[in-house]
């Protein structure tokens, strides 16, 4: 993935990561898209961004993805990257079913969505050299955190889903990249927004585009913070780990 030349498209990026990301891949030389479902927030940030262009979209609606892909591709023909990056992360308190409704939501946005994504772009992708469809999991994919089961779970899977796709798309010239976000201080949930130990976006956002350039073949984009989750069960630290994330009190005999 060459962040100086590609045309990037990145739903779920009117705000957050999406956003920081997209001014720095702008910035960089690429043309980028983002999309969202907020109005006021594409034409702000279209405003605020010369040169980045929007497109509505809602990744939850399966016909609304149609419509925005092929608004891009009309517009850019010459899309090669697909970042799928919109996300929900709600607290759930599983002693009660009516959690069940928010929890699908959580698979709705946070996995039907990249794979509805991927669906639409897929045969695109094919035909364009350097190819990249970028995914967004998470340290929790790694290492519960006690208030999120189904966000955790939606995360495990997406970087499972990373593996398996690369394997099958990387033959046929698309790369498959995950990034593997620590806890970032956004507002995509009231947990990490004011988390006194979530990584400032700003900082977050920079190495991971340093990241990238430093690596156009990376399979994962791992920034420093993000290393003690992504290995806890690798390095035989598993149980601490998640007393760590969950801020519990480990009893010794589980060190």
């Amino acid at each position: 993935m060459d962040i100086t030349h590609s045309t990037v498209f990145i739903p779920g990026a009117t705000s957050g990561i999406g956003l920081a990301l997209a001014q720095r891949l702008h910035a960089a030389g690429s043309t980028v898209i983002v999309g969202g479902r907020r109005t006021e927030r594409l034409t702000a940030i279209a405003a605020e961004h010369p040169g980045i262009d929007t497109v509505e979209i809602d990744t939850t609606d399966p016909t609304s993805i149609e419509a925005a892909a092929r608004a891009v591709l009309d517009r850019h023909p010459d899309l090669d990257v697909v970042v799928a990056m919109a996300g929900i992360m709600p607290a759930e308190d599983w002693s009660s079913p009516t959690t069940l409704d928010a929890a699908e939501q959580v698979v709705t946005t946070n996995l039907l969505g990249p794979l509805r994504l991927l669906a639409a772009f897929t045969e695109h992708l094919q035909t364009r050299p350097g190819a990249a469809f970028v995914t967004v999991s998470s340290g929790l994919a790694h290492v519960p955190l006690a208030l999120t089961p189904t966000y955790n779970a939606t995360k495990a899977a997406i970087h499972s889903l990373s593996e398996g796709l690369r394997l099958q798309l990387e033959p046929l010239g698309v790369q498959v990249v995950e990034i593997v976000p620590p806890a970032v201080s956004t507002s995509l949930t009231p947990i990490l927004e004011k988390h006194p130990g979530a990584l400032p976006l700003d900082a977050f956002a920079d190495e991971v585009v340093a990241l990238l350039a430093a690596d156009p073949d990376a399979h994962e984009i791992l920034v420093e913070d993000v290393h003690f989750m992504r290995r806890a069960e690798i390095d035989g630290r598993y149980a601490e780990t998640v007393a760590q994330v969950n801020g519990l009190d480990l009893p010794a005999a589980a060190r």
